[in-house]
């Protein structure tokens, strides 16, 4: 795309257009963008087609293979996601609040658009569509910086996008795709000072840090996951299977798969037994000392269990693959001291049929979202009910946990007098 000045100027024209719609206008976007994806379904397939084939030749991991990857499924659940952003109430024009002063003066606090936002992300496709849409019913253009891998998705994707809004005259210039694949363009839009009012970047920690160290625009920070489950003894062990092995195992490549299982000591050596035998051949297990030494006395393991020994650097790691650390703890201190101490303030999930446990649990351990007794795979925005997400934020300002529409509004404050001055 070369220099993007041009486009930046583009956007913010048809922001400021795009921010006074009605939501009637811009449901009729989003619907006519739900019928072309349903139409081009096949364009955008055999785009996709491309890409997935160029990843595996690379040598990319399997798991971040089947991030990239789309399908008819899949299709279908970006499409849904669209629909449950439509089926939302405008978040634009919401009053939030409203008093009168002594003097007569009457304040509104109102919900007003962001802005011009810029997404910088790694190879998920349907981010290019759950940005786009949210961005649009929030009254904002957006910016959107896919990486290398998915280029031919994004670029594909987008074309529909706009070709959808221009269809029915409802501001198609509130999108853009920068897809010239340039480290330079990445640096243009973290310096684009006056022209993007909000970055946020979705994807590894390199990325992430990358983008935090060198732009002079606001950020919304999205975290990697090293997400952790811990089990207690008082645990249904069953169910606690179950739940450790859809956190592996349904999507290991996604920022809220579990990377490390905590498990009590009281409870150790009838839970990690357990937990090997149903992901043996699967997941390769990196067990500290003592519950290495749990599984090497253990009766009747699969013979294709894979266990090494955990290193420090493993209970700091994201694998984002087939893989999850082990660690025998003390104490419910000892498991939210770990968690505090290696964890990304992500998803975290206790175990236990404690309440006493579960709610110390949940106050003293610092992540965006905490769980008691389920699947941290559930820390989605379409999960949560908002349809699509722009990420996960792990930081601490307005917008923390599944990001939805909210995450892309600001306040103005809207004050109405009678001629009031300042003594």
């Amino acid at each position: 795309m070369g220099n993007l000045d041009t486009v930046f100027a583009s956007l913010r024209e048809a922001q400021k257009r795009l921010a006074l719609a009605s939501r009637k206008e811009k449901d009729e976007g989003l619907r006519a963008v739900m019928k072309a994806i349903n139409e081009d379904r096949q364009t955008i397939l055999a785009a996709n087609r491309k890409d997935v084939e160029r990843a595996r030749a690379s040598g990319m991991k399997e798991a971040l293979v089947d991030r990239l990857a789309l399908n008819d499924k899949r299709i279908n659940e970006i499409i849904d996601g669209i629909d449950v952003v439509v089926r939302q109430d405008d978040p634009i024009g919401r009053v939030l609040d409203g008093w009168t002063l002594p003097n007569g003066l009457f304040i509104e606090k109102i919900t007003v658009p962001l802005g011009t936002a810029a997404i910088i992300y790694e190879s998920r496709p349907n981010v290019t569509v759950d940005a786009f849409c949210l961005a649009y019913k929030a009254g904002c253009a957006i910016l959107l910086r896919g990486s290398s891998a998915a280029l031919e998705s994004n670029r594909a994707l987008v074309a529909t996008i706009r070709r959808a809004l221009s269809s029915v005259d409802r501001y198609p210039d509130a999108v853009a795709l920068a897809d010239s694949g340039s480290r330079d363009e990445v640096d243009e839009i973290l310096t684009a000072r006056g022209k993007v009012d909000v970055v946020i970047p979705r994807g590894g920690r390199d990325l992430i840090r990358r983008v935090v160290d060198n732009a002079r625009v606001p950020v919304i920070e999205t975290g990697e996951g090293n997400c952790h489950i811990y089990v207690e003894p008082s645990a249904d062990f069953e169910a606690a299977v179950n739940i450790v092995e859809n956190a592996k195992i349904q999507k290991p490549g996604a920022c809220n798969a579990v990377e490390t299982l905590l498990v009590h000591r009281d409870g150790a050596e009838r839970f990690i037994p357990l937990v090997a035998q149903r992901l043996a051949g699967r997941v390769l297990l990196r067990c500290c000392d003592r519950s290495r030494a749990i599984l090497e006395k253990a009766a009747s393991l699969p013979a294709n269990l894979t266990v090494e020994k955990a290193t420090e650097e493993d209970w700091a790691t994201e694998y984002l693959d087939y893989i999850l650390a082990v660690k025998v703890v003390d104490s419910l201190d000892e498991a939210i001291t770990h968690i505090n101490q290696y964890g990304t303030r992500h998803s975290e999930a206790i175990l236990t049929n404690d309440l006493a446990s579960s709610t110390e649990f949940e106050r003293r351990v610092d992540a965006a979202c905490v769980y008691t007794n389920a699947s941290i795979r559930f820390t989605d925005g379409g999960q949560f009910g908002f349809g699509a997400e722009l990420g996960i934020s792990t930081q601490k300002f307005h917008a923390r946990g599944p990001m939805g529409l909210e995450a892309l509004t600001t306040i103005k404050y809207r004050v109405r007098g009678t001629g009031q001055i300042r003594e």
